[in-house]
């Protein structure tokens, strides 16, 4: 949130050279406060967890936010109630004439699939053509990210050599960046997949910028030049014992998976995993909310 000051204190500019939110008198007295509109394409088969995540996330905020569900009409979830499903979300032909100030794109487990295979993928190309003009700014996630960078910037994913599945050490490449503001010099964030996207192909697409990369998983976060787009590799929203569900999970199922990468004591999956994520996690979803969207949406969601 900003801080109010008198109009002429002499912090007031020292302050906004490092780029922190000033807000002057004046404005504070004549400025417009309404609730932020956000969406939640929620593609995850297990959709009560995910949106318990992102809520969970999005709500640590003084900001007022009205939030809607979304969910894909041209597939219907297998793991989802359907009374759940029916009460709380809704179908793109209901919303896409609306405008909204911000918007999440979730994973999905496809990223072994080409993305024309996938069977919403026309769907969700028409959601992310919508989503230029009628959000200020969206956030996706993981295969969402990849999705994105694909649909928007013609970025293709590539298959890893085994699945990428722990928690890993990240770097901030831009320390300027609201996004990462409050972040130590080296945080920690999970990741869960069979895919990335490789940094010089994203380098070298116009009106990208790289903010942040880990030596072990690669591309972490990404970003258009005005911060319309940001696309995330990871899932900084995770529960604590979301990767060991996972874990064991694929192992009842009897698949060779390996144990998750610097997230149990001593590598034991017996023990209670480790939570290092916690903080950066919460961060990135406020700031974000904060500084891509609170401060720079327009009043009125027409001007879009």
């Amino acid at each position: 949130m900003p801080i109010k000051i008198p109009d002429s204190l002499p912090a007031t500019a020292v302050l906004e050279s490092e780029n922190i939110f000033v807000m002057t008198e004046y404005r504070a007295i004549h400025q417009d406060i309404r609730p932020l509109n956000v969406l939640i394409l929620n593609l995850m088969p297990t959709k009560i967890v995910t949106e318990t995540q992102l809520l969970r996330k999005l709500s640590n905020t003084p900001v007022q936010i009205e939030v809607e569900l979304l969910r894909t009409a041209s597939y219907r979830s297998q793991h989802t109630d359907v009374d759940h499903l029916e009460s709380f979300y809704t179908t793109f032909d209901q919303v896409k004439s609306r405008n909204y100030d911000g918007m999440i794109i979730t994973g999905a487990p496809v990223e072994n699939m080409d993305f024309t295979q996938v069977n919403y993928w026309p769907e969700l190309c028409e959601i992310m053509r919508w989503s230029r003009t009628h959000v200020h700014s969206t956030l996706h996630i993981c295969w969402g990210a990849q999705a994105g960078l694909y649909f928007h910037h013609g970025i293709q994913k590539r298959t890893l050599p085994k699945k990428l599945f722990g928690v890993y050490e990240h770097r901030v490449l831009k320390p300027s960046s609201p996004l990462f503001r409050g972040f130590d010099d080296v945080f920690y964030a999970p990741h869960s997949r069979y895919t990335e996207v490789l940094e010089q192909d994203v380098r070298h697409a116009p009106g990208l910028e790289l903010i942040s990369t880990s030596s072990e998983a690669g591309v972490f976060a990404i970003k258009t030049e005005d911060s319309r787009q940001f696309f995330i590799m990871g899932h900084p929203e995770y529960d604590p014992d979301t990767l060991a569900r996972e874990y064991w999970r694929d192992i009842d199922k009897g698949l060779n998976i390996a144990v998750p990468d610097h997230y149990f004591p001593d590598n034991d999956p017996h023990q209670v995993p480790i939570v290092r994520w916690r903080s950066a996690g919460q961060l990135l979803y406020t700031n974000w909310l904060n500084y891509y969207v609170y401060q720079t949406t327009p009043y009125d969601l027409k001007e879009l």
